[in-house]
């Protein structure tokens, strides 16, 4: 498989599920480019393009969570830090992705 080719394959699914969740790549080029490049190794070796920045356990229920875009499985944390873990995808309202910060779940702050 082609590293480029699938990553521009990955760009175009992903772009057509995480636009209707009020998501968009991050504006980091570089970034995006990177973890859509340690998606396809991941799929290369596990044959499921896994969250690059997310640890796989011998759970597959687990793991099933973290398949790229995971915004689904992690909702409620990624709108209220307006990014996923990674910072591949952010909230369409964001244009400067440096600002936004991880917050671990257990501490953001429910009203």
């Amino acid at each position: 498989m082609n590293v480029e080719s699938r990553k521009k394959a990955l760009r175009f699914m992903f772009q057509k599920v995480v636009d209707p969740l009020g998501y968009k790549f991050s504006p980091d080029e570089e970034t995006v480019d990177f973890l859509l490049e340690q998606e396809v190794l991941l799929e290369q070796k596990h044959g499921i393009p896994f969250c690059p920045c997310q640890g796989l356990t011998r759970k597959r229920e687990e793991n099933m969570k973290i398949v790229c875009p995971c915004i689904p499985f992690h909702r409620e944390h990624f709108d209220a830090i307006k990014r996923c873990w990674c910072l591949l995808f952010v909230t369409k309202d964001v244009t400067n992705p440096d600002e936004l910060k991880q917050i671990p779940f257990g501490e953001i702050k429910r009203g």
